[in-house]
């Protein structure tokens, strides 16, 4: 398995994806489906601003990716980036998470980032400890904030220092 920059030919496989993620779990909190070109779209911005978009790639498949955007907005938020993972339900349990978040924490410590939030749902205990094993700490806990499959969830927030160049 190999972890590189996502590009175009990538978005059908991500969007499979994360919509599955969108219509089945509690991974992620929306509700609004991906789409390829709006895929293209997010991955050559990012990749405009200097921000990591990446897939983990079994011989020739695309089983996964990672990505991370500024927090918030504002100059006060440059060195902060949340992140998102997801990976095909074939690939769990198969080291590609561990694997891309190694290569986005290298690469968002490259470009100076000092901080990496993960927003899991409080149902996801998987995700948790997923996150807790690579060294993210729980700061917080967000109660009933976000709204899924007629319930109300509550978003933990991890958080990661990186030892960034800046």
């Amino acid at each position: 398995m190999i972890i590189r920059d996502a590009t175009a030919k990538d978005t059908d496989k991500i969007a499979e994806i994360w919509n599955h993620n969108i219509r089945h779990t509690v991974n992620t909190f929306t509700t609004a489906e991906k789409t390829p070109v709006g895929l293209a779209q997010d991955i050559a911005k990012r990749q405009e601003e200097g921000k990591g978009f990446l897939v983990a790639d079994d011989s020739g498949q695309t089983v996964g990716f990672a990505t991370y955007f500024q927090f918030r907005g504002g100059p006060g938020y440059a060195y902060t980036a949340e992140h998102s993972v997801m990976l095909d339900v074939a690939a769990q349990g198969r080291g590609a998470g561990r694997a891309l978040m190694t290569a986005l924490e290298d690469h968002a410590r490259g470009a100076g980032m000092h901080s990496l939030i993960a927003g899991v749902a409080g149902e996801n205990t998987d995700g948790v400890r997923f996150h807790a094993a690579l060294g993210y700490e729980t700061i917080a806990t967000l109660p009933q904030v976000g709204r899924k499959f007629d319930r109300w969830m509550d978003l933990i927030l991890m958080q990661k220092l990186l030892e960034s160049v800046r």
